[in-house]
């Protein structure tokens, strides 16, 4: 009896299924190259020439790593892929930003049990959407069907990203000094944190599922949850353009402002945030009434309403104020620094 010959595929991996995305994928990829991209797509790796850098006293590489996390599990429930991809970029970019430099580079890594050609185009569309909007070639990366690992419809998404600094331009809140001014620059919702709490609130106590409409936030479960996460380069590099003396900045992701802001101050110095001043969005006001929430736990978890902190001197107040409203960011004055240590919400 002649034995059934195995291919990759009867193990459960499609080789014709991963040619495809990249064939879907490399017009979205090459819409984010810059004059500094030095190979096409398809190659055993991604370079970008660093020639900028020559212009920097003491070029420094920042680099970043990290997921979307669960949000990726109510992408899989919409069925809608896009929002993720423009996640991972912009919670990337923040992350590198506070340190003062600038993303000019990514690479994505996208996992599942099974390749879906359509899906992979859309998680990387919106990953190129975000990349061309703040200026980065998106140089690689890495699609991995793994069944067995991954349960059946899993997908994860993690991106790698890349930037420069002048070493003596870091802005790692050494500087920070009591009566500097904080603002906190708004969200446009959860962002890419809490979402194990958050889904457990919609979907297990509230019982909605994505499609459902609710009236507090004026739309779909779906559509407040995957509102991508919000990027603040471009924001951030006019301040920085208009020579503002920013101290310091905080990306406010999980831990929300208790444990975010504190990663900045120097010894002896205290965060006081007036949480009155904080237009709390009205997703987190759902999250703790319907799921019955401490509302420590919620400033430990969820960002409130703001993403991203900057310190900056009470001189510069007034001109900050007027490149922010110019650009029309959303922000407010919520505090100041003072005698003492980490972050006291009052």
């Amino acid at each position: 009896m002649t034995k059934k010959k195995l291919t990759y595929k009867d193990a459960g991996v499609s080789i014709d299924a991963g040619n495809e995305s990249v064939k879907r994928i490399k017009k979205h990829v090459k819409s984010t190259f810059t004059k500094d991209v030095l190979l096409d797509v398809g190659k055993f790796g991604g370079m970008i020439s660093l020639e900028k850098a020559k212009k920097m006293k003491k070029p420094a590489l920042v680099c970043s790593i990290d997921g979307v996390g669960t949000k990726m599990k109510v992408a899989s429930m919409a069925n809608k892929w896009d929002s993720v991809g423009k996640d991972i970029v912009n919670h990337s970019s923040n992350d590198i930003l506070v340190q003062g430099a600038f993303p000019v580079a990514f690479m994505d890594y996208i996992a599942s049990d099974k390749i879906e050609p359509e899906q992979i185009e859309q998680i990387v569309k919106g990953i190129s959407e975000a990349c061309r909007e703040a200026g980065i070639a998106l140089i690689a990366g890495e699609t991995a069907e793994m069944p067995g690992v991954y349960e059946k419809g899993e997908t994860d998404l993690a991106g790698a990203i890349y930037g420069l600094v002048d070493a003596e331009d870091v802005i790692d809140g050494s500087k920070i000094k009591e009566g500097d001014v904080i603002l906190g620059l708004a969200s446009d919702g959860l962002h890419t944190n809490g979402y194990s709490l958050a889904r457990k609130v919609f979907f297990e106590v509230a019982g909605l599922n994505t499609e459902d409409y609710v009236e507090e936030l004026a739309c779909s479960v779906g559509e407040e949850l995957l509102k991508p996460h919000k990027s603040y380069v471009n924001i951030v590099k006019k301040l920085l353009d208009k020579e503002i003396e920013i101290r310091g900045m905080a990306h406010i992701t999980g831990g929300g402002l208790v444990e975010n802001i504190p990663r900045i101050l120097p010894k002896g110095t205290c965060a006081v945030i007036n949480k009155n001043e904080i237009d709390v969005l009205p997703v987190f006001k759902f999250i703790q009434e319907k799921g019955n929430v401490d509302e420590q736990d919620m400033w430990r978890t969820f960002n409130m309403g703001i993403g991203l902190v900057i310190v900056i001197p009470v001189n510069e107040r007034a001109k900050a104020v007027q490149i922010l409203e110019k650009n029309k960011q959303k922000f407010t004055e919520i505090g100041s620094i003072a005698k003492g240590c980490g972050v006291d919400i009052k």
